[in-house]
């Protein structure tokens, strides 16, 4: 029998390449939610306050793959907090309520944005959010935190860098946070598919950059997770042939200069 998925954000630019592929790989039966439909790709219409059709949208689901996001930095107690927060947690509620076995939620570098680019930062470091995005991102991780220790759910927290949704990235800060879609697509197969005995886990989201920010070598033993695109290489290759890439180096790591 298929494990069967859930993906919020099924229309967005990375919910929808992962509801793609997903569907395109077969192993899984994958719906996709979004806060409009979309008939001609099978996406349902999903509004996060509506406590009601969550329930229903996660009857019978393995793995909600949480990627739905209200995109508002400003407005954090009139958008981002109602919208994204207490989405969260009712969406969170509506799986325990019907025995989803793993949320897997797309959070950012941003929630460690403010540590430094010659710092080398672990999931396991404290939490330093480098604006309401981020900061809203650290809440939602520690509601799967909350969960997960109370034995309700099993949480994973991949925390993405730079995903373009091409084949290359295009700066050289990207160049340390990049992930393909390929990558992407593998990755969460691996949260998927990791050991039941892995209840929590926060993770950094990129491909195997050489000049990555973050350490991911441990996710192969622990996930089985083997990224195949490596930034450093693809921008030399891109400086190589005359294309553009810009010079945005940064003091910290989600990309302020302050």
């Amino acid at each position: 029998m298929k494990r069967k998925l859930l993906i919020t954000g099924a229309a967005g630019r990375i919910g929808n390449v992962i509801y793609r592929g997903l569907q395109e790989n077969g192993r899984y039966d994958v719906a996709g939610a979004d806060i409009q439909a979309d008939e001609s790709q099978g996406i349902l219409q999903m509004d996060v306050a509506d406590e009601a059709h969550l329930a229903e949208l996660t009857q019978g689901v393995d793995t909600v793959l949480h990627f739905a996001w209200i995109k508002d930095n400003e407005d954090f107690l009139g958008k981002v907090l109602p919208g994204n927060v207490s989405g969260a947690y009712k969406l969170f509620e509506a799986a325990v309520q019907n025995g989803v076995r793993r949320m897997v939620f797309a959070s950012s570098n941003h929630a460690t944005g403010f540590y430094k680019t010659d710092e080398k930062t672990e999931p396991t470091d404290p939490y330093r959010p480098d604006s309401f995005y981020g900061l809203s991102k650290c809440y939602i991780e520690l509601l799967g935190r909350l969960y997960s220790d109370q034995g309700k759910i099993s949480s994973f927290n991949i925390r993405i860098g730079n995903f373009p949704g091409d084949d290359r990235p295009h700066s050289e800060r990207a160049g340390h946070i990049w992930i393909s879609e390929r990558d992407m697509l593998q990755l969460i197969v691996c949260c998927i598919e990791a050991d039941e005995g892995l209840k929590y886990l926060n993770l950094y989201g990129t491909s195997a950059n050489s000049d990555n920010y973050y350490n991911i070598g441990y996710l192969e033993d622990l996930i089985g997770y083997r990224p195949q695109d490596d930034a450093t290489k693809l921008l030399e290759q891109a400086k190589a042939a005359g294309r553009e890439v810009r010079q945005d180096e940064t003091v910290y790591q989600g990309g302020q200069e302050l």
